[in-house]
């Protein structure tokens, strides 16, 4: 069989195999959320292989072709540190197939010894006898879907889950010996700032050592979208969305965890999520599923959306990698700005370029930026800058 094969990626410069990390794409739900704009599906029988049943044996000859791929262009890797099962809702799929699509990624890359492993889940998709095996066959960390703990807030999400679930879904979760995360959503039309407190103190009630707090965005081809179209919701409002975040912080920081994104909290550098941090460090990564992006020394390629199609061209041994595209050294170097200085650790000053790095001063003046970690050669954003990280980042850019 014959197989595409996408650009061949830059040289690595400093030469030598490097850490891998792998995102594996489940891309099916009970429910599709109003706000949801990723590429998931409801149904459990797409047809032409696309279903459920069939999607782990998928994303195991997808690892196997890319492993030929990389081959093929002299890149291999001494190790996979970091691997995410995201969706999607991974835990829609039995939990032994998890583990099997994990098993099969061990089979062809050595694990670091300190391997993360996470996968997300609603609350109301996993069971204690579902995280056993998780944890049995390897997944180290579980990230479950919170979003809010106010019912009204849930229903205008069109999330299904009680609030209740997830406190005895964090316990069962702990009892199983996984580390757990939870995700919020705020700026939620018709969400108060009461509403807000009460989901996150309910979150840290759970005594978790990660947080994320992501603030909604309304894309423009979800149902949340028609709604705002059609004058039933109202747009968030962007000084209401600060007064949020800066009490999100305020929380946060009562209860131990630091941020170390704009978006992320976690009580120790241990407890941050390594996957998300190889990202936004630029670090090498396979896409597997639907959809599902992947990097490698520069080169940028994403997949097929539909099941059925990527099922398809699975079957006839093809990667089924829609488009790709090899990063100029420029535009490497603007990813690295906008990425890194949305994390703690902050940007080295030297990678700013010459002709912008006089805005740096500005916003350290401005309050955007940490004098004194900029005297020591790192932007770092300030919890206002944090709140305009957005601007800052393209006064930097060129």
């Amino acid at each position: 069989m014959s197989t595409t094969t996408a650009p061949a990626p830059e040289a690595d410069q400093a030469g030598g195999s490097r850490d891998l990390s792998a995102y594996i794409h489940v891309p099916f739900c009970a429910v599709r959320c109003g706000y949801c704009d990723f590429n998931t599906y409801t149904a459990t029988e797409l047809g032409g292989g696309g279903s459920q049943r069939e999607y782990p044996a998928n994303a195991m000859r997808e690892m196997d072709l890319t492993l030929a791929d990389d081959a093929a262009h002299g890149i291999d890797y001494d190790r996979v540190s970091t691997v995410f099962f995201g969706g999607g809702t991974p835990t829609l799929l039995p939990a032994d197939d998890l583990v099997a699509m994990l098993s099969h990624l061990r089979s062809l890359v050595p694990f670091a010894p300190d391997v993360e492993v996470t996968t997300e889940a609603n609350p109301d998709s996993v069971t204690p006898e579902s995280l056993r095996t998780l944890v049995e066959g390897g997944i180290t960390r579980v990230s479950f879907g919170m979003q809010s703990a106010v019912r009204s807030v849930l229903a205008t999400l069109d999330r299904t889950h009680d609030p209740e679930r997830v406190p005895q879904a964090v316990a069962w979760a702990k009892e199983a010996g996984l580390s757990v995360s939870l995700d919020l959503i705020y700026g939620t039309p018709g969400e108060t700032v009461a509403d807000v407190e009460t989901s996150v103190r309910a979150a840290l009630a759970c005594d978790v050592d990660h947080l994320s707090a992501y603030s909604l965005i309304i894309e423009g081809n979800t149902a949340m979208a028609r709604r705002l179209r059609h004058g039933e919701i109202s747009e968030p409002d962007p000084d209401d969305m600060a007064d949020k975040y800066e009490l999100i912080d305020d929380l946060t920081s009562a209860h131990g965890l630091q941020w170390y994104e704009v978006s992320n909290f976690a009580r120790t550098t241990a407890e941050r999520c390594r996957h998300n941090l190889a990202y936004w460090r630029g670090a090498d990564w396979w896409g597997i599923g639907p959809g599902a992006h992947r990097h490698r020394r520069g080169m940028r390629a994403w997949n097929v959306k539909h099941p059925s199609r990527y099922a398809g061209l699975l079957a006839q041994g093809v990667l089924p990698v829609q488009e790709s595209e090899q990063l100029s050294a420029q535009d490497r170097l603007l990813e690295r700005i906008m990425l890194e200085l949305r994390i703690a650790d902050g940007l080295p000053v030297q990678e700013v370029p010459a002709q912008t790095r006089g805005m740096l001063a500005v916003h350290r003046d401005r309050g955007h930026l940490d004098p004194d970690a900029l005297a020591e050669g790192r932007a770092v954003l300030t919890r206002e800058g944090r709140l305009l990280a957005d601007a800052v980042i393209r006064d930097l850019v060129p």
